[in-house]
């Protein structure tokens, strides 16, 4: 990086508080990133009654849900029956803790005790992220749906590459510190419009993937589904990423812009 030690010494508080403000709002976008990819809960679905519809299945809606084999079709139609939810890694049911081994009998004198709910998940295998959706879901004869499935893999990539161009660009800024200059700060500042872009783009393709899905396989009427907390966090990550970018960029193009018309005035 280009060292330019009278550069440093020439930088006035304005600029020292907005790279301060920009370092924080990058920090905290890169935690609301981190843990929004972590998370499950990117869209959720609430039925009104999960451990009627367990019961009524037994213990095969578990099986088919965690099994190797299970298409788009069959999982979906297990998270609209046990209030599931799905994040970017994986995808979660709510079941009765003993659904596994225990059925309620068929007449009983008793009313049913409290069913115990837990919540089991499945992780999405790294095949499955990069498989192709089908047109109708779960028909595998009837063609390869391109939208959803560059959408898919679009909304598994992005965060990936959102989260290595803010940390490629807090290097830069480290060496900027170093080398007691604020110009290497541009570069920071366009890697993270960048990596704002790529957050945008990972919401854009989540929301579209999900209208697709749910037109293929509309919710039921007893089903609510809404988009979680883990997707809110990515949304207001993509503005503090443009928050910062914008300062990173102002600092170091005005600092650099005073520093020259001062450098022009000694030597006149």
């Amino acid at each position: 990086c280009p060292c330019v030690p009278s550069q440093g010494a020439m930088m006035d508080n304005r600029f020292a508080t907005a790279l301060v403000i920009a370092c924080v709002l990058s920090l905290i976008s890169t935690i609301y990133m981190a843990a929004s990819i972590g998370t499950d809960f990117w869209y959720e679905y609430h039925t009104q009654s999960p451990a009627e519809n367990v019961s009524e299945a037994g213990r095969s809606i578990w099986e088919e849900f965690v099994s190797k084999d299970a298409d788009e079709k069959t999982y979906t139609d297990a998270l609209f029956r046990c209030n599931g939810t799905v994040g970017l890694w994986r995808r979660c049911i709510t079941i009765p803790k003993n659904s596994h081994w225990y059925s309620p009998p068929a007449f009983s004198f008793f009313p049913p005790p409290e069913t115990d709910m837990t919540t089991n998940c499945i992780s999405f295998s790294l095949s499955d992220q990069f498989a192709e959706k089908y047109i109708e879901p779960g028909n595998h004869n009837s063609g390869t749906d391109l939208n959803r499935t560059y959408l898919w893999r679009l909304q598994f990539l992005l965060p990936f590459v959102s989260i290595g161009l803010m940390c490629f660009g807090a290097l830069i800024g480290l060496c900027a510190c170093a080398c007691r200059s604020l110009y290497p700060a541009i570069a920071t500042g366009v890697l993270h419009f960048l990596a704002g872009l790529c957050t945008l783009g990972l919401v854009g393709c989540y929301v579209a993937g999900i209208e697709l899905l749910h037109k293929k396989l509309p919710l039921p009427e007893d089903v609510k589904g809404e988009f979680g907390w883990s997707f809110c966090l990515a949304c207001v990550s993509a503005p503090l990423q443009f928050m910062a970018a914008a300062l990173f960029i102002w600092a170091a193009r005005t600092n650099r812009k005073e520093f020259t018309l001062l450098k022009a005035y000694r030597v006149a």
